[in-house]
């Protein structure tokens, strides 16, 4: 009868235990996923992974892309197309210990037309200074966990659009050598221009100052490394640090720099590549 007594408990014990969910069970299996498998030059892919508790590493193009954790525990990156980006057939992967993911893309030509910009002889004769091109550099790859900004952009003044985002460009008559970065609006000297989205202030450069060629310059941080600049500026009327909430002013718009007349040069830039701004206004990210 003892004996019995001791092996009923014991058998009703390995039920229990053998019912019991293992801890390597109860781990999510991570999951890596993108909102499109092709995106056009200019665009940007959102890539995000799940079930993990810390930053994988992200690779496209054989380029690194920080990760950041958002509100749901998930981890994202919107990854930038570079506007010269060969069309054709690429890669994403991600890894995170001994667990990788890979996900084939396609990139698409988006066919934007060559503008031809003629300069006068003083304009075209200015070059950007090494502080002016380090310092703008340095403030478009901010790269701050914080997302600070929230639902979609707003246009940073209202105008004619006189310069789409993307468009090759030829000065002078010569032969094409970059494209334009960001998007031009054509409106008066003195205009207000207002922050698009919540940020950070992280660079005010003047004319004054050796920007010769982006002239009076603002650039804003909106965390997980999305940053915008506004240039040309008539004056700028923020300091470097403040806060800004959406719609707050920042400066007027001007002539300053290289410019043929007043306008406002608008570009948002992932991870220091600039991407189309108009995709952050048609859509919250």
């Amino acid at each position: 009868m003892a004996q019995r007594a001791f092996i009923i408990p014991f058998i009703l014990l390995l039920s229990i235990v053998a019912g019991m969910p293992s801890e390597a069970s109860e781990r999510p299996t991570p999951d890596f996923m993108l909102d499109a498998t092709t995106k056009m030059q200019g665009e940007f892919f959102v890539a995000t992974v799940t079930g993990i508790s810390s930053a994988p590493d992200l690779r496209f193009k054989e380029e690194h892309f920080t990760m950041f954790r958002q509100d749901n525990g998930s981890y994202r990156a919107l990854v930038p197309v570079e506007n010269m980006t060969r069309p054709g057939s690429y890669a994403f992967l991600v890894k995170k210990g001994k667990w990788e993911q890979k996900i084939p893309v396609g990139i698409e030509a988006n066919n934007l037309p060559v503008q031809k910009i003629w300069l006068d002889k003083k304009t075209n004769s200015l070059k950007a200074t090494k502080e002016e091109k380090a310092q703008v550099k340095a403030a478009l790859r901010t790269l701050s966990d914080t997302k600070l900004w929230s639902g979609t952009f707003s246009y940073p003044c209202d105008g004619r659009k006189s310069s789409p985002f993307g468009v090759k460009r030829s000065y002078n008559g010569a032969p094409v050598s970059s494209y334009h970065k960001g998007l031009d609006i054509a409106v008066p000297r003195g205009t207000p221009v207002s922050s698009p989205a919540d940020g950070k202030v992280v660079l005010t450069g003047f004319e004054s100052n050796r920007f010769h060629v982006h002239g009076n310059t603002v650039v804003i941080d909106h965390g997980q490394g999305l940053t915008s600049i506004y240039m040309h500026l008539h004056t700028i009327s923020v300091n470097e640090g403040d806060m800004l909430k959406k719609g707050d002013t920042l400066g007027t718009v001007g002539s300053t720099g290289i410019s043929t007349g007043p306008h406002l040069h608008w570009g948002t830039y992932l991870y220091g590549t600039s991407v189309d701004p108009e995709l952050l206004v048609s859509k919250e990210y």
